[in-house]
């Protein structure tokens, strides 16, 4: 079964994380589906833009649990949506959670209805930001970062475009409303002036993937195999508050 849907419409390629059953739960096949549409929207002279959003009520709930994609490949996919030679658009209405976030703070811009919320919830799990913070700290506030890095709280999406986390928010629940004068601002763009600029824009994130990656992949693998991380799993599974909770 196909997780990532694919349409095209005046230039723009819409990629579409459908696995609303698992919340879009980043998993080793849909992780893997996204790369290579991805991929091919690298190589059509017909796709100007990507923009990215999802099924059901959920962004992305983050990794899944059952089936996570290899650590390496996670990378891998937030350093080539940073890379493309085409802009990304997060394209959000509704939740987003965790490695979710991740995604989000990869692409060149982002959009989310009113309604919409993240929330970093690895720290309640006994876990931490680690790989996401490679596209993530380049471009958050840091007193924002550090604020919802540690608590794990709800934040709406008027809030996340005061963070960084997001280009704009709708006024109300139509995102495409707010999203046309992005589109349209790219359509009229030239495709070679489209890559070097975001070329420009990108390079300070991908310093950050250039020192950083091989050291937050091996503290996030070390975190994963703590005790204290499997009683954060298996609490959150069998939906019950962790030992720790005071």
């Amino acid at each position: 079964m196909t997780l990532v849907l694919t349409a095209h419409e005046r230039g723009i390629t819409t990629l579409t994380l459908d696995s609303p059953a698992s919340r879009n739960a980043l998993s080793a096949q849909l992780v893997g589906e996204l790369a290579e549409r991805l991929a091919d929207c690298s190589k059509d002279d017909s796709v100007r833009a990507v923009v990215l959003t999802h099924s059901g009520s959920t962004f992305s709930a983050g990794a899944d649990l059952n089936n996570p994609p290899n650590p390496y490949t996670f990378v891998a996919l937030l350093r080539q949506i940073v890379t493309l030679p085409k802009p990304v658009v997060a394209r959000v209405a509704g939740h987003v959670r965790a490695g979710g976030l991740g995604l989000v703070g990869a692409c060149d811009m982002a959009a989310a209805t009113a309604g919409s919320d993240f929330a970093f919830t690895e720290v309640r799990i006994g876990v931490a930001p680690a790989v996401i913070s490679l596209p993530l700290l380049a471009r958050m506030d840091p007193r924002a970062a550090e604020r919802y890095y540690l608590t794990g709280e709800r934040f709406g999406a008027a809030e996340a475009v005061r963070a960084g986390l997001l280009t704009l928010a709708a006024d109300g629940e139509d995102v495409d409303a707010a999203l046309a004068p992005l589109l349209d601002g790219l359509r009229r763009a030239s495709p070679q002036g489209l890559a070097a600029s975001k070329q420009l824009v990108a390079a300070r994130v991908l310093e950050t993937f250039d020192r950083d990656a091989e050291d937050l992949v091996q503290r996030s693998a070390s975190l994963f195999a703590s005790a204290e991380a499997r009683e954060g799993m298996t609490a959150f599974l069998e939906r019950r508050d962790p030992a720790w909770v005071l």
